[in-house]
């Protein structure tokens, strides 16, 4: 295994953002190639810690010689927002000097060839990164982007034309969740790891065994010991499964049992007033329509300073909000439903 310092610098003299990349070289290259991130939101640490977890049996497989295939690994995506606080809040999900999120805005090319990357000379230390970060992973069969959600399962987005070749990839991972998605308009890491093989000749778009995901390792709390182990265990036999690695003590993953969904059956459900939130429902539980899914306290200790909000249709609670104020017309969960949603949304989901 090899490190290496990737820079990115500053906007301003004297300034300079580093972040370690990690590769194990493999050892047929005709095996498929893996990139792994983590934290481009950088308060999103379960799969920071996912990565530490699967370390020592990437290590290991190497002393062994059982890699097959290029792994390239950055566990630590986005030292710009790692090193942002405000008022003693960390605040990773945007660049506070531009107020991006630091999953949009992110290249998306018309074909696999880094030479179609825009030029960031003159741009700021944001696209320097985000282009850096398309550098890296380009020419990966694989490509894994760990995220996290406020409160939720564990699922993945994945893009139509990976589906279902990729069911392989959710049952090896153990993901509740799948759901599915066909427009980037906002330039996310995954549509720009998965945009350039849209319109390029089949053998070089090799949909069957390419991967390209945003993994959503449940919510921004769950970072502890026996959450990143299970993690990274899933991670492994996805990199098995797909022969990245070598290792016949892993049975072939089963089938994928989990809720597969389109992107438009989503409901998000914004708040109709402004206040304190009480939750009805938790990730996972199964609804119906007309359940209650949570009540919103605007007015308290008035007859009428309640406001109830209740299911559209049937489905599952994907995830919710983890604070407990809300502003009106702020999203209070995600119900994924077994129908398009009357609200449906394309591209993301939030900001």
């Amino acid at each position: 295994m090899q490190k290496s310092i990737e820079r990115i610098a500053g906007d301003s003299e004297g300034v300079s953002y580093e972040f370690p990349v990690f590769r194990f070289a493999g050892a047929d290259k005709a095996a498929l190639s893996a990139y792994l991130q983590a934290a481009l939101h950088a308060g999103e640490l379960p799969g920071v810690v996912a990565i530490d977890a699967l370390m020592p049996a990437l290590n290991k497989a190497a002393a062994e010689g059982r890699i097959k295939g290029d792994i390239t690994i950055v566990p630590w995506a986005n030292p710009i927002g790692r090193a942002q606080y405000h008022f003693g809040e960390h605040q990773g999900r945007f660049h506070l000097g531009t107020r991006t999120n630091f999953n949009r805005a992110f290249p998306l090319l018309a074909a696999p060839d880094a030479k179609l990357l825009p030029d960031t000379s003159f741009g700021g230390a944001d696209q320097r990164l985000k282009s850096r970060l398309v550098q890296l992973s380009l020419g990966h069969d694989i490509v894994l982007d760990l995220h996290c959600d406020d409160e939720g399962l564990a699922y993945l987005y994945i893009h139509t034309s990976l589906w279902p070749a990729m069911a392989d990839c959710a049952a090896a991972m153990g993901v509740d969740a799948v759901v599915l998605w066909s427009e980037d308009t906002d330039g996310t890491f995954e549509g720009a790891s998965i945009m350039p093989y849209q319109n390029v000749p089949a053998d070089v778009a090799k949909f069957d065994r390419r991967v390209a995901t945003t993994v959503e390792y449940r919510g921004i709390l769950d970072v502890d010991g026996a959450l990143a182990k299970a993690d990274a265990e899933g991670l492994y036999r996805l990199l098995v499964a797909r022969g990245v690695v070598v290792d016949g003590a892993l049975p072939a993953p089963g089938p994928f049992k989990g809720v597969v969904a389109p992107l438009e059956n989503i409901d998000m459900m914004p708040a109709p007033r402004a206040g304190a939130v009480l939750y009805d429902v938790k990730p996972g539980d199964r609804v119906v329509r007309g359940d209650r899914l949570a009540t919103i306290v605007h007015a308290p200790g008035e007859t009428d300073g309640r406001a109830e909000v209740f299911a559209p249709q049937d489905g599952i609670i994907l995830t919710r909000r983890s604070r407990r104020i809300i502003r009106a017309g702020e999203d209070l969960l995600k119900l994924v439903g077994d129908r398009k949603s009357a609200d449906a949304r394309s591209g993301t989901l939030e900001d």
